[in-house]
């Protein structure tokens, strides 16, 4: 080796300090542990890099191919695990860059000319999230079509519908089912907006002033994938904003399956029983031999506590933290990395749940009660020509007498509605049909057959446009 620092104590700085740095603030500073996942990204820029010094004439062809090809060469370490960590790697920078001084002598030195550790993990971190990304893009996708899938499978299966968890109006099982697809399609539009306004290249952009060597940095974008190169280098190094984006777009997913998990822990009660989950995605009690308890939903519904904790945790991060970079930005990779994983277990076990469950139509059916008619019986006076205030009102006093009497509305004389509303007619026994009034509601986004299916098709749209983008 031809440089005088041994690379058995490797370090990016220290030229001016006097003695070793603090252990304890040695092991406080070391990110290794959760940054090394970005050791293919790191890896990827830099040879990106390498390219553009070789354009500005900082290395010759030779330089240049030898700095690659040592890269791939480390590459291959990282996937075989045979990347050994020494006490002085602060992070992966560090290791990949002592790793290539090793293969390369000091022509691996050169490789940071210009370069800051700042705008090196800005940009590896946007290189990690676009594959993370598309990688959750492809677990909603599934998970969207699952439940299409059961949607489908049963469409004509009734049930109570509920707002405030009190029964509201006769609704399809499949509609119900389908207004957490239309929750998650919104998280995937959320997360391709993402998608492309995180995808700027802050390489180029140095420790915070810029690159003074003549790099093209509109060469490295399109080199490494990205649609534009960031405006301003000050901005660009201490800009962690689409971190918290995808953090936030984790939170809402994560909030959508909570929402979905608690729907269906209800259901599967015996009080309810309209689903029962599959035995995989149960447990059992220590002490209760007849349990079966709903954990996997369970969980899914308490990692949406954690993913919106990490949101919260690295906006007050942020919030610290004067102009461009500074150390306390090095967080934001345990934050990101730990609300991805979750939500892609929180998604993968949500599909095997609703692949699995089975829709119990008896009970579902059974749930239906006359009393659920009463909006049906207020829209059948409307057509009668009465105000809807007016028929809202005969509705409730129409209600309020069959408590009294303690039988449901349908049971009421005709002649005492007529007395309540003259335009009561003998006709109103067919309002009492609750798959004729499901099928009324023929609106866009309805609850009809019809409207059900127009929603199948553009679910159908989003998961072919969702296949062509992975």
């Amino acid at each position: 080796m031809t440089s005088n620092q041994s690379t058995n104590n490797y370090q990016m700085w220290g030229g001016r300090f006097n003695g070793q740095p603090n252990v304890a603030l040695m092991e406080l500073n070391n990110s290794l542990p959760f940054d090394a996942r970005l050791y293919a990204d790191d890896l990827d820029a830099s040879k990106a890099y390498a390219e553009a010094l070789k354009r500005a004439g900082h290395l010759n062809d030779a330089e240049c191919d030898k700095l690659v090809k040592s890269l791939e060469l480390i590459r291959y370490d990282w996937i075989e695990r045979l990347v050994k960590f020494l006490p002085s790697d602060e992070d992966v920078h560090t290791v990949n860059e002592r790793m290539l001084v090793d293969l390369t002598g000091e022509l691996g030195q050169r490789l940071h000319t210009g370069r800051s550790r700042n705008d090196q993990v800005a940009t590896d971190m946007k290189l990690w999230l676009r594959k993370a990304i598309r990688e959750t893009l492809g677990r909603l996708r599934l998970l969207i079509n699952a439940i299409a899938k059961q949607a489908e499978s049963h469409l004509g299966v009734l049930m109570p519908g509920y707002t405030h968890l009190q029964r509201a109006q006769p609704v399809q099982f499949s509609h119900w089912l389908l207004s957490h697809a239309f929750a998650l399609r919104e998280d995937c539009l959320r997360l391709g907006e993402l998608r492309d306004r995180a995808n700027v290249l802050p390489l180029g952009s140095g420790a915070l002033a810029g690159n003074p060597l003549g790099i093209d940095r509109l060469w490295l974008a399109e080199r490494l994938g990205f649609a534009a190169v960031t405006g301003n280098s000050m901005h660009a190094v201490g800009d962690r904003d689409f971190v918290v984006d995808f953090i936030y777009c984790a939170s809402v997913v994560s909030l959508h399956l909570s929402r979905l998990a608690e729907d269906l822990i209800l259901y599967s009660t015996k009080e309810f029983d309209f689903i029962r989950l599959d035995d995989a995605f149960t447990s059992g009690s220590s002490l209760m031999p007849q349990k079966k308890n709903p954990d996997s939903l369970e969980l899914i519904r308490g990692i949406s506590g954690l993913i919106t904790s990490n949101l919260t945790g690295i906006m007050m991060t942020i919030k610290g933290t004067p102009s461009t970079y500074n150390k306390d930005l090095q967080f934001d990779k345990q934050y990101c990395f730990q609300a991805y994983d979750k939500l892609a277990q929180s998604l993968d076990v949500t599909v095997g749940v609703v692949q699995t469950m089975k829709v119990q139509r008896e009970q579902l059916e059974a749930a239906l009660s006359p009393d659920m008619l009463a909006t049906d019986w207020a829209y059948y006076l409307v057509r009668k020509g009465v105000p809807f205030r007016q028929a809202h009102h005969h509705i409730g006093r129409v209600v309020a007498l069959a408590e009294q009497r303690g039988v449901d509305i349908t049971e009421v004389p005709l002649g005492e509605l007529q007395q309540i509303c003259a335009a009561f007619g003998a006709d109103i026994a067919s309002v009492a049909d609750y798959g004729n009034n499901v099928q009324q509601y023929d609106v866009i986004g309805g609850t009809s057959t019809g409207s059900i299916a127009e929603q199948l098709r553009l679910l159908k749209k989003l998961d072919k446009e969702l296949r062509q983008q992975s």
